[in-house]
């Protein structure tokens, strides 16, 4: 089946979202086993700040805030499943895969929310589940913390 990212997720990806990203969006949604919607773009402070304290996040230097120029250099993006954005893991595995095609397609820096530090390129599509583990088992390594895993997030370099 083929899919398409609807008014809502093309607005989202308006709200200056890098072309790298958008071109990955648009591929990724043409491959997907999983349809998906774009969730979140731009950000404004006082959002990350409301993140920040929730701790869904662990940065007030988000990606998704516009740089000087305007550009946001991240996207979350969610599983579409019976007519809702829904946050189910396998699926949400499936749109990575998609998006990693489209990274490795155009050469395009992506990181992924899932494993914060290695890009795609580095990942192996076909494992992703155990790509993550092997991160959380790196990172506990590292700093004795399991690190904030959130694979609705994609984003390129600033």
């Amino acid at each position: 089946m083929t899919f398409y990212l609807g008014a809502k997720s093309r607005a989202k990806m308006a709200e200056g979202l890098s072309p790298d990203l958008i071109r990955c969006l648009n591929f990724a949604i043409e491959v997907t086993e999983q349809d998906f919607c774009v969730w979140e773009v731009a950000r404004t402070l006082d959002r990350q700040a409301a993140l920040y304290a929730a701790k869904a996040t662990r940065t007030m230097n988000s990606y998704h805030i516009p740089d000087a120029n305007g550009r946001v250099h991240a996207v979350d993006i969610v599983p579409w499943i019976g007519g809702d954005a829904r946050w189910i893991d396998a699926p949400g595995l499936k749109v990575a895969k998609a998006m990693h095609r489209a990274a490795t397609k155009f050469s395009v820096q992506v990181t992924w929310g899932g494993v914060w530090d290695r890009t795609f390129a580095a990942l192996d599509p076909t494992a992703l589940d155990d790509e993550i583990d092997a991160y959380v088992a790196r990172m506990k390594a590292h700093t004795g913390k399991k690190p904030l895993i959130d694979i609705w997030h994609y984003q390129v370099p600033r």
